[in-house]
């Protein structure tokens, strides 16, 4: 099947060629109209009880303030000064009313919690009127006519703390291109020795981003959309495009040097590569669409984007990649660079970077052969290496994202952490009530109702107050006062605690707020997470079979992708929830790790690690198939693909790395959690790991039973044709 298909691209390259330029062409104009239409935000479950609390109260009671809260401070004057009144006064005078719909001043209720403990500041609480887009396009109008004269004026709240992270994150994803982009193409020209054979993956990974922005763009129109959904659309779809070219590339040089007919290298490249980045491309599709099975919306655009990312960017290798080479051909190496590489390096350039040794016995094949002598030794050492590294993950502890996610300065944040330091508590807490009664709030029944229900809920422990913030008709809110970290452990039990608090006779109440958000997340999580590891390892497992017609490798592959993944997330803990590094990475520690993160990472990663498995195992069977000889394989197979495997992995960790550069915490989380399973991945659990286990269980490793074996020789993603006996491959500039 993938060779017919080489020989069609081959035929109707120019074809191919005009088509996927027609496509970038539209992709780029309409799908960069996708950043219009994301949402911020996302990370409710909108079945929970807290969500159902907050539709209740803005269909009953309207939306509750603090959209933006207004920060003013003087080093001259205090609130009890009549121009420091009429100055906040008459600064907010002149907001529009089609943007505010209220705003709350300690002048205008003497609310005592509205003013520091010194009284030289004080903040009034805006509630801006229509949905979140709406809210923060009215933001945008007013933030300007804030400032009052005589007085410092700073801006924060929900509504602008989540307009900064979405600012700072599309900052971020233009700082990381710019940053990635020539890091990737020098190290390409330096791998292949010439910009031809370099330009061929930055140009996969551009069809790959701009495709996937078309995508995504597709996607909003029917759901909403997450701004996050970029930062995975880059990470995914730049990453494996430039995986998949490499791979691509690397083999068709090989095939070319082997006869000079294009056409029959280009099917033969199909026939092997091409059938790998298929297998490939679908595992870490598969991998992403368990994203789907959480109902929050910043997880499920991260599927979206994933999926969309990896897709094309698969498509892409395997119809414009090989057009393009059938243009170029033997001209694969033109503009070459290895005269000026022999200079700098004064060594042969096929010595630079060792990408695709083509020595029979070339160092990945003594590697390999020296673990294979010691397999007991290296699996038992390895493997206890991993899980002491993963052993911090025992103890992590989750949370939600607040203010403290934005770099340190940011005006939003210093707002919050002033109102938090500087004065009273407030008496709307992270936990709200939103309580139906059996009657109307302001009839004696009623009333009664609601009073003995305010006293019960101001009686639970750790309750530090509970005031009645809104009532209309039979519906009441009730703020409950906490004094410690809304996000807190402790917190998320106080949720529980009020939950289990009985409501009114005849009537219903509804537990929302921050806190509440938050403990609903995880409650989801944890309850779709299995469902989730069920979907992806039974598909991969499903798939892997069908690849190498084997039972042990998928097995195998799960238990080698757990334990990197197991080592990352030790290090997620050890450095974001311990706040070890902090300094180092810029980040405040937040005692906790974001929530949704571990998952996120699991999808990636583990999508990611299939991608190097399947990339290895592929050449190790080819080699099976050949030889008859397991170890012999696995010796070979490491030396023709560890070179290529160590290269594509840098060139993704440069990716990576960039956005663990960023300035908003769970972005940089996301980052760092990556680098360091796809650093463990390519290096200790392929170079090490792979081969020692291989050795260990043998012929075993390719062993099904009987009626699978012939569901495989009938269904099995392979090419009929025996694979040729392998000949000395070409140099490429980073061989050895």
């Amino acid at each position: 099947m993938f060779e017919a298909l080489g020989r069609v691209m081959y035929r109707r390259r120019r074809w191919v060629v005009a088509l996927a330029l027609a496509f970038v062409a539209f992709a780029g104009i309409w799908g960069t109209g996708v950043f219009g239409a994301m949402t911020g935000g996302g990370f409710e479950d909108p079945d929970s009880e807290s969500s159902l609390a907050a539709a209740v109260a803005e269909r009953e009671l309207g939306r509750g303030g603090g959209d933006v809260v207004v920060l003013y401070s003087s080093d001259q004057l205090t609130v009890d000064d009549g121009a420091y009144a009429d100055a906040v006064e008459q600064s907010l005078a002149a907001l529009p009313d089609d943007v505010v719909e209220e705003s709350v001043t300690f002048f205008g209720t003497g609310a005592p919690q509205l003013v520091s403990e010194d009284r030289t500041a004080t903040y009034a609480v805006l509630t801006l009127a229509g949905d979140e887009d709406q809210r923060t396009a009215g933001l945008e109008r007013i933030e300007a006519e804030l400032d009052a004269p005589g007085l410092e004026t700073q801006v924060g709240g929900g509504t602008t703390i989540n307009r900064d992270i979405n600012e700072r994150v599309s900052a971020d994803i233009a700082r990381a291109e710019m940053i990635s982009l020539p890091i990737l193409a020098v190290l390409l020209v330096v791998i292949f020795g010439s910009f031809a054979a370099a330009g061929l993956p930055l140009a996969i990974g551009v069809v790959a981003i701009l495709g996937s922005f078309a995508a995504l763009r597709g996607f909003s129109m029917v759901t909403d959309v997450s701004i996050f959904a970029v930062n995975v659309v880059t990470i995914t779809g730049l990453g494996l495009a430039i995986d998949y070219g490499l791979f691509m590339v690397s083999r068709f040089r090989e095939e070319i040097a082997r006869q000079p007919d294009t056409e029959t290298a280009l099917a033969r490249t199909m026939a092997t590569a091409g059938r790998t980045v298929a297998v490939s491309g679908i595992t870490v599709a598969i991998s992403l669409a368990g994203l789907l099975i959480f109902p929050q919306v910043f997880l499920r655009s991260m599927g979206f984007g994933g999926m969309s990312a990896v897709l094309i960017a698969m498509l892409a290798a395997l119809t414009l990649l090989p057009a393009l080479l059938a243009m170029l051909g033997p001209k694969v190496d033109a503009l070459s660079v290895r005269p000026w590489l022999r200079r700098v390096f004064h060594r042969p350039p096929t010595a630079v970077m060792a990408i695709n040794a083509p020595r029979e016995h070339g160092a990945w094949y003594r590697i390999a052969h020296s673990v294979m002598r010691r397999p007991v030794i290296y699996t038992v050492v390895v493997t206890t290496v991993l899980v002491v590294l993963a052993l911090p993950f025992l103890r992590v502890q989750f949370g939600g994202i607040d203010e403290r996610a934005l770099p340190e300065g940011t005006e939003s944040r210093v707002v919050a952490e002033t109102i938090r330091a500087d004065f009273p508590p407030s008496e709307r807490g992270p936990i709200t009530a939103i309580v139906t009664l059996p009657d109307a709030v302001d009839s004696p029944t009623g009333d009664a109702a609601l009073e003995a229900y305010v006293d019960d809920v101001a009686a639970v422990p750790g309750v530090d107050g509970a005031t009645v913030a809104g009532a209309a008709g039979d519906t009441a809110r009730v703020d409950l006062a906490y004094a410690g970290d809304p996000l807190s452990t402790e917190a998320r039990e106080l949720v529980g605690a009020v939950r289990a608090v009985p409501a009114p006779e005849g009537g219903e109440a509804l537990i929302g707020g921050q806190t509440a958000v938050l403990a609903d997340l995880l409650d989801s999580l944890a309850a779709l997470l299995p469902w989730m590891a069920v979907f992806v390892v039974a598909t991969t497992f499903v798939l892997l079979f069908l690849a190498f017609g084997s039972l042990v490798l998928p097995v195998k592959a799960v238990v080698m992708n757990v334990l990197s993944l197991g080592a990352s997330f030790g290090a997620l803990v050890w450095i974001f929830q311990d706040g070890n590094l902090s300094g180092f990475l810029d980040f405040t520690p937040t005692g906790f790790v974001e929530a949704t993160q571990p998952i996120l990472v699991l999808a990636i990663v583990f999508g990611l690690s299939m991608d190097y498995e399947v990339f290895l195992m592929s050449r190790i069977r080819e080699e099976y198939d050949r030889t008859g000889d397991n170890t012999t394989a696995v010796a070979t197979g490491l030396q023709r693909t560890g070179g290529i495997i160590t290269s594509a992995a840098l060139l993704l960790l440069v990716v990576i790395g960039a956005f663990s550069l960023s300035g908003i915490t769970f972005i940089k989380m996301i980052g760092v959690a990556m680098l360091i399973a796809i650093v463990i991945d390519a290096t200790v659990v392929r170079i090490l790991l792979v081969p020692a286990t291989m050795r260990l269980l043998g012929r075993a490793n390719w062993w099904a039973p009987g009626p699978l074996r012939r569901l495989y020789a009938r269904y099995g993603i392979r090419e009929s044709d025996d694979v040729p006996t392998p000949r000395r491959e070409p140099e490429l500039a980073g061989a050895r």
